[in-house]
């Protein structure tokens, strides 16, 4: 079988409004392949992403980003089960006004750290497939609970491990990963530095030693330099035996700071209205050295989803418990893996100490109404903080974020995507409104 894939993407310049001019050297020029199936495939992203916020309270400021970037791979055939993958990505940022690259006009996320263009081999992995056991070993994207891509700006988290996976007991999955290194994506700079607001919101203390395409040590990601440690353990069961039910439960063993547990369960049911009720549960406890002290956290969370011809929602309820020890903030989550039912777009509070978090979301279907593959969701989120968090100590205070999230399926491979967040009191007093137009192209 042969297949012919051609992409030509040439940019000389970008033109804005009042703004400047400046060279675009996009990440692939042109692109032409004639895949082979004995050879392999070649696959891809590009992605363009403007971002546009306004603060007001205690900051008065706007800012406003364009960038391009995604990546390009290859993946072997596999010969006696065994292939392997490469995967390139780069960011690259458009000067679209003449004001200083700061994070007073230039968002930072878009970016790598000190707002620089840079391009670097991500993925690189051996992949061993024989019957239903599956062995992906090198950097590779991951995506669980509290491990995890975190891809909500222009590149993802990317990991070194060991990926073991088996399905041979029925409707059964088996997972046994070790992680030893993370690069950074783009979306941790816009915390500006390290502390507690990024810890637990999927960034942790030294997580400027893994940004720009550098793979540091998990210990490192998680709370510094000094703190290299043997990485993360993780073990999980997911089971689909049952009609109607998903379960899942994960272990992480993360050496020398501590140990997570993550539980899931998804029951649906319901004819003329589809219904799902779903909870989860995270508890963490310091194992070994205690590198990050004494560790003592739990979360939950409960769902409801209903859905009736083009028209779905939900509402969510969390609750993070007070916490003991040195760390004293919640659920610790430095490894990108956000997995909250009731997380914002932006706002991920719902994580702090003595915090419980409300949140309500309604989707529409208009492809009956408007015959095109589109999607609009608004949204509503509370998070009630308690004075045990560590973002602002000894202050409780409620956040809350409003939003909208408009999907575009234009073509099989091009996804337009417009979002809107607009959180009040994100801390005591300060506001902002953003809007964010994302487009992908998949090949």
């Amino acid at each position: 079988m042969k297949k012919t894939v051609l992409l030509s993407v040439i940019s000389s310049t970008i033109i804005m409004a009042g703004g400047d001019l400046k060279p675009i050297e996009p990440v692939i020029e042109t692109v032409q392949a004639v895949e082979e199936e004995s050879f392999g495939t070649v696959s891809g992203q590009l992605r363009a992403f403007y971002i546009d916020r306004t603060y007001s309270g205690s900051i008065e400021n706007n800012r406003n980003s364009l960038a391009f970037g995604g990546w390009i791979g290859y993946d072997t055939t596999a010969w006696n089960g065994l292939s392997a993958g490469v995967k390139f990505y780069a960011v690259e940022g458009a000067s679209i006004h003449g004001s200083p690259l700061t994070s007073a006009n230039y968002d930072p996320s878009l970016y790598g750290d000190d707002f620089s263009d840079y391009g670097f081999v991500g993925e690189a992995y051996l992949n061993y497939k024989n019957g239903n056991t599956n062995l992906k070993i090198g950097r590779q994207k991951l995506n669980t609970p509290l491990a995890g891509a975190d891809d909500a700006r222009m590149l993802p988290n990317l990991f070194e491990a060991a990926v073991l996976s088996n399905t041979d007991i029925k409707d059964t999955t088996l997972i046994l990963a070790h992680v030893t290194r993370e690069t950074v994506g783009t979306f941790g700079n816009v915390y500006g530095k390290a502390g507690a607001l990024s810890l637990q919101s999927g960034y942790g203390l030294g997580y400027k030693e893994g940004t720009n395409g550098n793979f540091a040590d998990m210990g490192v990601i998680a709370l510094g330099e000094g703190t290299d440690t043997s990485g993360v353990t993780a073990a999980a069961v997911i089971y689909k035996g049952i009609d109607g039910l998903n379960l899942q439960a994960w272990n992480y063993y993360a050496h020398d700071i501590l140990n997570a547990v993550y539980l899931q369960a998804d029951y649906s049911f319901g004819d003329s209205i589809k219904m799902k009720a779903s909870g989860q549960y995270i508890g963490q406890s310091e194992v070994g050295d205690a590198l990050a002290g004494d560790v003592e956290s739990h979360y939950w969370a409960g769902k409801l989803t209903a859905n009736s011809g083009a028209l779905s929602g939900y509402v969510a309820y969390s609750q993070t418990g007070d916490s003991s020890g040195t760390m004293n903030g919640g659920i610790i989550t430095p490894w990108g893996g956000i997995p909250a039912f009731t997380q914002g777009m932006v706002t991920r509070h719902m994580f702090f100490a003595d915090t419980s978090t409300t949140k309500v979301a309604v989707t529409y279907n208009m492809k009956d109404l408007t015959g095109l593959n589109l999607k609009a969701t608004a949204y509503y989120v509370s998070f009630d903080i308690g004075a045990a968090n560590t973002y602002k100590p000894d202050v409780a205070w409620t956040a809350e974020e409003s939003g909208f999230d408009i999907k575009y399926q234009a073509t099989e491979a091009l996804n337009l995507r417009l979002r809107g967040n607009f959180p009040t009191d994100f801390a005591p007093g300060l506001d902002w409104s953003e809007l964010r137009l994302i487009a992908n192209y998949n090949f």
